[in-house]
């Protein structure tokens, strides 16, 4: 199998990453992308700033293809996620070959999504010669137009950003959700101006509902008789580490979501499970689980990402039954746990699978939980492509150190109070995968405000 190429799912940061380090290393990739550029998900929330530093957002070993190129990093500042595309992601796919500039052979594919992968010849119950048997990945184009490609190895770094959580209490949409998919949005809202006057609900703990509620206390502030409600199935927000966050950026987004509610711009309503959406004319009642039902216009429910496993129904996988993250990682990353600053890095001996020569990595590694940043994938994707590459010394290396964030892990109390009080749990900070994407009611979802700040 060694002349066949390793197939890489998605060219987002890690998949262009896990490319980079596979050319570094004398080994062919491949890079199936469903959209149709390089960094297409973070192309469609180009206007918003990340939380990291460029240094943060640069991998070495892509860093050192670039630079080859007469391309140089950015020594500082907050890019945008425009300008990381522009500046990083896009160059680095042209470097690598994909058919727009002048990079050969042709490495990135796009507008081809990955439906399926399994074992040449072999379905999953087939143990004889297993892992003798190179990969089979079943694709499909912009035009309809099924393939196969055969693959020596495979990474799936196709994230989670197109599948948002639903808004019920129990992690199933709640009872009518589907039927108000017209009045719920599952992103960070653009322009809120349509909503002046109005009752918004925002319902979610973490950064990306702090980022929806910081937008729509803007607009009260602006607007009289506009009204925010902030419901939160815990009794306070995650996104309260405020000046204890080592990521000062991030910091100032809790310092400044605190103040709100101490102004009195948002009500607070804690302990609020929702179980059922009721639709009426002019907009949503939201129903919680013990009984309570608060009126609006429209929801933005933000409540974190899982990831989308469908496409490995055929390989042997193993996945925390609680996270669905990789289960050698899922103690790691746990957000019960660990805040992001205090997640160990992760290899290739962590997310090592059952089927030989298939790997996990990025965003859709952590399955559910909320901690992951872009150096924990670049370190991941090293330590995969050096195992692959048979340097097992360089795979058991660990070349990341993440600093402490200061802010507080564990769970917290979830059943603590309900009146929006301050006893937060874990400062566990979503990943925010924002942009156009499927809601669970199968309806499109906007991306994300001009001004704000994404955690990565």
């Amino acid at each position: 199998m060694s002349d066949l190429p390793v197939v890489v799912i998605g060219a987002g940061p890690q998949g262009l990453a896990a490319a980079a380090h596979l050319v570094e290393r004398g080994l062919e990739p491949l890079v199936l992308e469903r959209g149709a550029s390089a960094g297409a998900a973070v192309a469609e929330w180009g206007h918003v700033r990340l939380f990291s530093a460029w240094p943060e957002l640069v991998d070495p070993a892509s860093q050192r293809l670039l630079e080859a190129t007469g391309w140089a990093v950015p020594t500082g500042g907050y890019p945008t996620g425009a300008e990381w595309v522009d500046g990083y992601l896009a160059p680095l796919a042209s470097a690598l070959g994909d058919g727009v500039g002048d990079g050969t052979p042709i490495r990135v594919r796009y507008r081809v999504e990955v439906t399926g992968i399994s074992r040449h010849n072999r379905d999953k119950t087939v143990d004889d010669g297993r892992s003798e048997q190179a990969f089979t990945v079943h694709t499909v184009d912009a035009t309809g137009r099924e393939g196969r490609v055969l693959a020596r190895a495979v990474i799936d770094a196709g994230g989670t950003w197109s599948q948002p959580n639903p808004a019920g209490g129990d992690g199933l949409p709640a009872v009518g959700e589907t039927a108000a998919a017209d009045r719920i949005s599952y992103r960070i809202p653009d322009d809120v101006s349509s909503f002046a006057g109005r009752h918004v609900a925002v319902i979610g703990s973490g950064h990306s509902a702090a980022h929806a509620v910081l937008r729509l206390t803007d607009l009260a502030r602006r607007e009289p008789g506009t009204r925010v409600t902030w419901m939160l199935r815990r009794s306070a927000p995650h996104a309260d580490g405020g000046a204890a966050d080592a990521l000062p950026q991030r910091a100032a987004l809790g310092v400044r979501t605190r103040r709100a509610r101490e102004k009195g711009l948002v009500d607070v309503v804690g302990g609020f499970r929702v179980a059922e959406f009721r639709v009426e004319t002019d907009g949503v009642t939201v129903v919680s689980d013990d009984g309570r039902a608060i009126s609006v216009g429209q929801v933005f429910a933000l409540t974190g990402f899982r990831p989308d496993t469908g496409i490995l129904r055929e390989l042997r996988i193993d996945l925390d039954p609680a996270l669905e993250a990789v289960a050698g990682i899922a103690r790691e990353i746990d957000p019960n746990i660990h805040s992001c600053g205090t997640v160990a890095a992760t290899g290739a001996r962590e997310l090592a699978q059952p089927e030989p020569g298939f790997f996990i990595v990025g965003a859709k590694s952590y399955g559910r939980a909320p901690t992951f940043l872009a150096l924990t994938g670049y370190e991941q994707v090293r330590s995969v492509v050096a195992h692959l590459a048979g340097d097992h010394a360089a795979a058991a290396r660990t070349e990341l150190v993440l600093p402490e964030t200061g802010v507080c892990g564990g769970s917290g109390s979830f059943d603590g109070g309900t009146d929006g009080g301050t006893d937060a749990g874990c400062c566990a900070t979503p990943l925010l995968q924002i942009g156009s994407a499927t809601a669970p009611g199968g309806v499109p979802v906007p991306g994300p405000p001009a001004d704000e700040r994404m955690t990565i």
